[in-house]
């Protein structure tokens, strides 16, 4: 069997990133092995250290590329004002759509019980710092402001009734959860 090219190096260890950042939203970051992993995208354990020092390497690589993606979409979606951000945001289809969704959402329980050394733990407080400025930037419509207090509630409020509606799925308190606090938050605005 012949070696692997660099660029097929590379387009393995994206791919590997890429399938994480998808996996560890929908299954949490200890709900997903590196065995998983190699198997969505079809290698072997074996070559995943050939990748990455360790999965927490991995970890902090697919958090990253989970706030990429989403702010790659936001950015596509078209959307320009607050009351479309909720709408989208505070949706049904966001929150049946984990792996492709908030990566705030999906990953806060899992960051807060890793250890302060973690590299994921600095990513994801990134990733949030980002998201905060987005929320603030789609409202002032200022690309570099920085967020306000009332930025943080919101985001908070946001996240929190998402993680709800997602824990209550099945139960008409799902919905609730998204519409009452998209329908405040746009009486707030």
């Amino acid at each position: 069997m012949g070696r692997v090219s660099k660029e097929q190096m590379e387009r393995n260890r994206d791919n590997i990133i890429k399938a994480s950042a998808e996996l560890f939203r929908e299954r949490g970051l200890d709900g997903v092995s590196v065995n998983d992993v190699m198997t969505t995208v079809g290698l072997t354990h074996g070559g995943f250290y050939g990748q990455f020092s360790s999965k927490d390497e991995l970890e902090a690589l697919a958090c990253q590329r989970a706030f990429d993606d989403v702010s790659d979409a936001f950015s596509l979606s078209g959307i320009t004002t607050f009351n479309g951000l909720l709408d989208s945001y505070l949706s049904v289809e966001h929150r049946d759509n984990a792996g492709h969704g908030c990566t705030v959402t999906a990953l806060a329980s899992d960051v807060q019980r890793k250890p302060l050394e973690k590299p994921v733990r600095q990513t994801y407080i990134d990733g949030l710092k980002k998201m905060a400025t987005q929320l603030a930037a789609i409202q002032k419509n200022d690309p570099d402001c920085e967020p306000s207090d009332i930025h943080l509630v919101q985001l908070a409020t946001m996240t929190g009734a998402l993680i709800l509606s997602r824990a209550t799925m099945g139960d008409e308190f799902s919905e609730r959860f998204l519409n009452a606090v998209r329908e405040h938050l746009k009486k707030m605005s």
